[in-house]
């Protein structure tokens, strides 16, 4: 049975591993769910509860940012509160349509709002390129999380 346990959580890091990539796995949630059942079975010997508040910190952080990138890229590039909304509304559709959702949802939501408030589509423009860079930026920060947290856990792990 523990060797089970062991391998499902092998299987959950790689898993969450593969999800920082693959837009329908939550990657850091995975990872973390490894991780502490890998804990669990050694009986949190050699990763404590220090270590657990640290990986749980990088999942929240991880987790927000992957929703709110989109709409702080709009933001940024003085986008109207509906384009925002719209930003984290396309982020959230986007989840949807794979891959390619995921890069033009954010875009799309945001350049839709921008063009309802302000009816301009050159600025609606501006604001969807924002908002799908901000997400870009947002899926690079969610693989950087994964790697802190394989990181951390290893180093915990062996120290």
């Amino acid at each position: 049975m523990e060797i089970a346990g062991w391998i499902l959580a092998g299987l959950l890091i790689l898993g969450g591993l593969a999800g920082t990539l693959l837009p329908i796995l939550p990657a850091t949630p995975m990872i973390f769910a490894g991780m502490l059942l890998a804990g669990w079975i050694d009986q949190f010997q050699h990763v404590g509860w220090i270590t657990f508040i640290i990986l749980s910190t990088l999942v929240i952080a991880s987790m927000s940012l992957d929703f709110i990138a989109g709409s702080l890229g709009a933001k940024k590039a003085g986008a109207s509160p509906e384009a925002i909304w719209g930003a984290l509304i396309g982020s959230v559709l986007g989840i949807l349509g794979g891959l390619p959702g995921l890069l033009l949802g954010p875009f799309l939501g945001a350049a839709a709002g921008e063009l309802w408030a302000r009816q301009d589509a050159l600025q609606a423009g501006k604001v969807g390129i924002a908002a799908m860079l901000g997400f870009i930026l947002g899926a690079v920060a969610k693989v950087a999380a994964a790697l802190a947290m394989l990181g951390v856990f290893t180093l915990a792990w062996f120290w």
